[in-house]
């Protein structure tokens, strides 16, 4: 791991080319990270100091809208300005930022959210922490900088991805509060749904999603996100389940999604409006509405693996063909995960059905499927149920299912 010092470039030709008394400094995530013992990833600069125009003739590229930031022209790093900034509205983008080169370094830093995000190293690899974050980073703790903090509520969703990432962490009393206040304020109705799924999706794929959801209805954040609020009393520790299985973000918002519907009975067009309160993207989406629809009256798909019968191999095939299983391995093998975690299937259901999906799916029932087709078009009958038929056959005679004789 390299030094503090490392953390920012060395005899940078573009960053000479500055005014002699600016002064750059690595900020936020990357020295919270060195700190904290993990690798860091991308790194970001603040420049103070200068202006606009000294950092274009420098050769940077602006790229912010509505704050300067700018892009090295060879490393394409994030070098941004100094600035401070006022709230004049609701939501994210209610403030009003100024940025110029009697903005200090301590100012900058007093606008960040949390105490270990608001730590910086200069090039000697001198630390600069006006707010105390490398002893709540020891201490293991989430503390806001200010009481701006309350201005953003994109920062109490912040929060709740980062107790989910560091589940060994605890949240200041005083910083709870304050986001109890973001959400009795209004705030959250101001969030735009992109910027929401995306603090969101980052949660779920922590460590623990669940201190995630724990703080947003510890805040009273969710209630506002979700409607209904409630939601079933295991759906955090599934969650934490699928975390520890690896599943991908798909089948971990399939299950926040079936987890908020509780126990009631769903129907197709309750199914799209739950899986579309977040703007996920559309495999989540679809997921989810499979999820919901499929995991309901398993009893009859269960009784067919354990007792084959005809009726039981078609039941089988039908809940297959429900779940695009034939087309979509990838996509049944998190629906059937996710059925697992929640115990409305068991592991070894979980992988007969898989054993199944890939016979139903084989090209040997492929090809019986197509020419069971062929033969019912050349008598001019229905070509659908010929090659369910055909397929179906091909299922029941796996050994697996062999007692089912049609």
């Amino acid at each position: 791991m390299t030094s503090l010092s490392g953390l920012l470039p060395d005899n940078d030709p573009v960053l000479g080319r500055l005014a002699p008394g600016v002064r750059i400094y690595c900020v936020g995530g990357a020295v919270r990270d060195w700190l904290f013992g993990q690798p860091d990833k991308d790194r970001d600069y603040v420049v103070v100091g200068a202006d606009v125009e000294s950092m274009v003739r420098a050769g940077f590229q602006p790229v912010g809208k509505d704050f300067p930031v700018f892009l090295h022209p060879v490393s394409h790093a994030e070098y941004a300005l100094a600035r401070t900034e006022r709230k004049s509205g609701h939501g994210y983008k209610g403030f009003v930022f100024r940025a110029d080169p009697s903005v200090t370094l301590e100012e900058d830093l007093s606008r960040r959210d949390l105490t270990i995000n608001a730590i910086a190293v200069d090039h000697t690899g001198q630390i600069i922490d006006p707010f105390g974050g490398v002893n709540d980073l020891r201490a293991g703790r989430l503390r806001h900088v200010g009481p701006a903090f309350a201005e953003d509520p994109l920062r109490l969703l912040r929060l709740a991805r980062f107790a989910a990432r560091w589940p060994e962490f605890h949240i200041a009393d005083e910083t709870m509060t304050l986001c109890r206040s973001i959400v009795a304020a209004g705030e959250m109705q101001a969030l735009v749904a992109e910027r929401v799924w995306q603090e969101i999706s980052t949660g779920l794929m922590e460590q623990m999603p669940s201190r995630m959801i724990h703080v947003l209805v510890e805040s009273g954040a969710w209630s506002r996100l979700c409607s209904p609020a409630d939601f079933a009393a295991d759906m955090p520790q599934w969650l934490d389940e699928a975390a520890r299985r690896g599943v991908m973000l798909e089948g971990r918002f399939g299950l926040m999604v079936l987890g908020s519907a509780g126990d009631a009975v769903v129907t197709p067009d309750m199914a799209q409006s739950q899986a579309k309160r977040f703007k996920a993207p559309r495999h989540c989406i679809e997921l989810a509405i499979t999820l919901l629809l499929q995991s309901q009256n398993l009893a009859p798909l269960r009784a067919s693996l354990a007792q084959p019968t005809p009726s039981g191999c078609s039941i089988l095939l039908d809940w297959l063909m429900a779940c695009d299983a034939l087309r979509r391995p990838t996509r049944l093998a998190q629906i059937l995960m996710c059925l697992a975690i929640t115990g409305r299937i068991r592991d070894d259901e979980h992988a007969d059905i898989m054993l199944l999906a890939d016979v139903a799916a084989s090209p040997q029932a492929g090809q019986m499927a197509a020419a069971a087709a062929a033969h019912a078009q050349s008598r001019g009958e229905a070509v659908g149920p010929a090659a369910r038929a055909a397929r179906l056959a091909a299922l029941c005679g796996h050994p697996r299912l062999a007692s089912a004789k049609l």
